[in-house]
Order: C-alpha cells, then structure tokens, then sequence
C-alpha cells in the first residue's frame, strides 16, 4: 500500500488548493453585499404631463430666445441696470435665501456620508505593577464603526432626497432674486411715473394761476362776477393742494425701493424729473406667441419637480426600512508590552463583525411612515400641477394685457391731443368773452385727466413687459467677468418636436419685437434655465 506523504510548508503548497484567509473571506462578503446594494425600492419618476390647456401652433424663434434674455439685456437704462445690480448685491432677504442653499447643502453632506464607512484610529499606552511585577501596554488600532451595508439602497434614497431638497432651495433662491429683480425695477418705474405726474401736477398749477390772473382782471373790469372768480380760485387752490401731496409720495416712492436694495440709493441711479416714460425705453419688447414648454423654465416650477423627486426618494426610504438592516463591525491593529515591538510579527490582531436586524413589531411605526411618504407624494405631486398651472395664468394674463396695450395707448394719445384742443379753443372763447369759466374749468380738468391717465397707461405697458420676464422665468443671470456679457452655452441638438406655444391672439406686432430682440441678442444672451 503506497503511503501518502503528509503535506510540505504552507509556502510549498499548490496555489489551486490554497484555503483562503479569514480576511479575504471577509472582504468577498462585503464586496458581495455591496454589489447587492442595486436594490432601490423607490418607484420610478416620470415627469407628470402638464395641466394647462394646450396650445396648437408653432413657437416663433423670437418668442423662444426671448425667454432667455439676460436682465442686463432686458434693461436698457443704465440707471435701472445701476439699481438692479445693487439689489442683486445687498438685499437682505436674497442673502439669507443664499444661506438657506448653503445650508442645505451642508445637510446633504452629511447625509450623503453615511454612504460610506466611518473609520476611526485609536491609539492607547498603560504601565501598572503587582506583585513586584511591572506591566506596560503599547496598541494602536483601526476601526470601522457599524457601517451600514445599503442592500435595499435606504440611506442612497435618504442621500437622494435630500440632493433634491438641495437643488429646490436653490430654485427657490433663483425665483426670489427674479421677483427682486422685477420688484426693484418696478419700484423705480413706478418713481419715475410719480415724478412725472408731479410734473404735470406743476403745470396744472401753473396754468391755474394763468387762468386766476385773468380772471381776477375781468373781474376788476366786472366782465363776471365774483362767483367765478371764487370758482378759479378754488379751482388754483385745488392744484396747489395737489402739487403738495407730490413730495411726500416720492419721498415714500424712494423709501421703498431703499428697501428692496438693502442700501441707499446713489443719485446718479435716481430717476429724474426730467424722465418721460414716452420717450425712455427701459424694457425690451417680447413677442406675442410664447411656448407652453418655458413654463417648466421657472424656478418655483423646478422648485417644486425636485420637491415632487425627493418625495418618490422618500418611499424608497421608507420601503426599504422594512426589510433588514445588514451592519458590518470591524477593526484591526497591534499591540505590545514595548513600543519597539509594536509592529513587529505576531502583535497583530483584527475582527469583524456583520450583524442583521429584521423588524418583527413596531405597532406598525414603518407601514405608517410608507404611508406618510406616499402622501407627501401626492401632496407634492398636486403642489407641483398648482405651479404649472399658476405659471400658465400668469403667463396668460400678461400676454393677454399686452394684447390691448398697443390699442389703448394710441386711444388715449388721441384722447390727450383732443383734449389739448378743447382746452385752447375754452381759453380763447373765455378770453374773448364767449364762455363760461366753468367751461374752461371742465376743459382743464380733462386734459389733466388725460394726462396723468396717459402716464398710467405708459408705466403699465413697461410694466406688463417686466411682468412678462418675470413670469417666464427665464435669463436673470449676472454677465461673465471676462467680456462683461452674459454668458451663452452652446445650445443642445433637440431631436423632439417643437412646444406647443402659448397665444391669448396677441400675436400682432412680432417683426417689430423680433427686430429689437434681435438687437438685444447681440448686445448679450443667456440661455440658462
């Protein structure tokens, strides 16, 4: 009977038949586990249909660009650029939105570090006697705290959402520094129109007392009575009244644009008394077809599709917590009776440690925190069709104002022009003896009616056209540092077809907005949502 040597060394055995090590073993269980980890139980996102009423016709370019436009570009007034730029710099409620983002990037640090393993090193001396005896100890050890090995990728969701929590509050952020850039142009619009209709106010008072002067004159002469006089002199007394008021309405006009800046005002960016909405263009013009797809470029509607995101992220979270939790427990190090010893053979020394939780009874804590995440799905999912849909009438209703403002202007331009006229024809039949004072009295009154109805009417053209770059959400980006003008990425191939635009059949005067457009863009674009 042949005997079968016993086997050599370690070192002499085949390679095919060594046994693996503890170590090894141990790191193929954890490679194995986490390879299990592509498990996600959160349901698939898919962006809900908008619920707007759609549209059937084809975008016009001008219309899609004009969503893009930089504010700089939009603002062709230095001034108003000066105050805008200022409000972006040191308004107090954009700062502390700055810091809610900061804030809540912080959060998902530290949420997304608990993907990872948490090492700490530990390092440990001690020196005692018995017995005569004196003992001394020298380790130094490497630990891995209990590390969650993600199987059913809970803390990946956990990390998920709050990445989209993150990217809402920067909307949220971006729509606040929008509606401060629209509200601080808008306060100074709406200064500039106060000094105007001040303005006017002078010239009514200064004509009254024209109107006064004459008729104290024919009084003397006994051409009227003195109930006309008394009547041009309330009627001076009236203006006089008025052109008082003026001082401290623009007095609380610059207070409130204060506010929004955060800073005093510099004099040169002030509006001045010499300003006519008619004849400063502050705001480019926009076209009238706009596409229902520049809705979704709106920061509170991103604002709330992360949101909507982060709750589906939520569920898998919670999903997941009812399946076991695997941990892993592990350390290694050395240690020695001397320091010199510390590394050498045979002080080392490891463990590991997986270990698993299964919820057995929780009086139904989990199923109800699934529920809670599905709801807070759904509530998410209606405040997300909420926004679309807030988004569309106020896109609607700018557009459908703009639709009449070119009418409404010439109408009132000619009201003026008719009232001028009726105004000279009562001064001349009063001077000559063949009407009334209180003919001329009305004719006044109408023109200044007229006037300051004109002004109205200017400032709100302006304003429905700052409207419109608010609503649409789109091109407040600040200009790059090296050329000074907003940036411009190179737009993406589209291979889908084209949005359907959003019309109110205000689509009149498209050549002439493209045309100005047009020259906008070479002054400077943005395409960024």
């Amino acid at each position: 009977m042949t005997r079968i040597p016993p086997p050599g060394p370690r070192s002499d055995r085949p390679t095919a038949f060594r046994r693996p090590s503890p170590v090894s073993r141990s790191l193929a269980l954890v490679a194995a586990l986490a390879l299990a980890g592509c498990v996600n139980l959160a349901p698939d996102y898919h962006r809900p249909d908008a619920a707007v009423p759609s549209r059937d016709s084809s975008p016009t370019p001008a219309a899609t660009d004009a969503a893009a436009l930089d504010w700089h570009a939009v603002f062709l007034d230095e001034r108003l650029r000066a105050v805008v730029d200022l409000a972006v710099r040191q308004n107090r409620d954009l700062r502390v939105a700055a810091l809610q983002v900061e804030q809540a990037r912080a959060a998902f640090r530290q949420t997304d570090a608990q993907r990872l393993p948490s090492l700490t090193a530990s390092a440990g001396a001690s020196r005692g006697g018995a017995a005569g005896q004196v003992t001394q100890q020298v380790s130094m050890q490497l630990a891995l705290a209990s590390y969650e090995l993600d199987v059913f990728s809970r803390v990946r969701n956990l990390s998920a959402s709050a990445e989209q929590s993150l990217l809402a509050a920067d909307e949220t952020r971006r729509s606040l520094q929008i509606s401060l850039v629209a509200e601080s142009a808008s306060a100074w619009l709406t200064w500039a129109a106060d000094l105007e209709r001040q303005r006017l106010a002078q010239q009514t008072l200064e004509s009254q007392e024209r109107s006064f002067a004459l008729t104290q004159r024919r009084h003397a002469a006994g051409a009227v009575s003195g109930l006309v006089l008394a009547q041009a002199r309330t009627a001076l007394d009236s203006a006089r009244a008025d052109v008082a008021a003026w001082p401290a309405t623009i007095a609380q006009d610059r207070h409130a644009l204060e506010l929004l800046l955060g800073a005093s005002l510099p004099e040169a960016a002030a509006p001045r008394a010499t300003d006519a909405l008619a004849t400063v263009s502050l705001l480019v013009d926009l076209p009238g077809g706009v596409p229902s797809s520049v809705l979704q470029r709106r920061p509170d509607v991103q604002a709330a599709e992360h949101a909507l995101i982060a709750r589906h992220a939520d569920i898998g979270a919670a999903r997941a917590a009812l399946f076991p939790t695997i941990s892993l427990t592990a350390s290694a190090g050395t240690g020695s009776s001397a320091l010199s010893g510390l590394f050498k053979a045979g002080s080392g020394s490891w463990s590991l440690g997986p270990s698993a939780s299964l919820p057995i009874f929780d009086g139904g804590a989990r199923d109800a925190a699934l529920r809670q995440a599905e709801v807070g799905r759904d509530i998410a999912l209606a405040s997300y069709d909420k926004a679309i849909q807030t988004a569309f009438r106020e896109v609607a209703d700018a557009l459908a104002v703009r639709a009449t403002l070119a009418g409404r202007l010439d109408l009132q331009q000619s009201l003026l022009a008719s009232a001028e006229r009726q105004l000279r024809l009562a001064e001349t039949q009063y001077r000559a003896g063949s009407t009334t004072q209180l003919e001329l009295l009305d004719a006044q009154r109408s023109l200044v009616g007229a006037q300051q109805a004109l002004v109205t009417l200017r400032l709100s053209e302006q304003l429905n056209r700052l409207t419109l770059y608010k609503v649409l959400g789109g091109g407040w980006q600040a200009p790059t540092a090296e050329t000074g003008t907003p940036a411009t990425p190179a737009a993406a191939p589209s291979t889908a077809p084209p949005p359907a635009p959003m019309t109110t059949g205000a689509a009149q005067g498209v050549d002439g907005a493209a045309t100005a457009l047009a020259a906008a863009r070479r002054a400077g674009w943005n395409d960024q949502d």
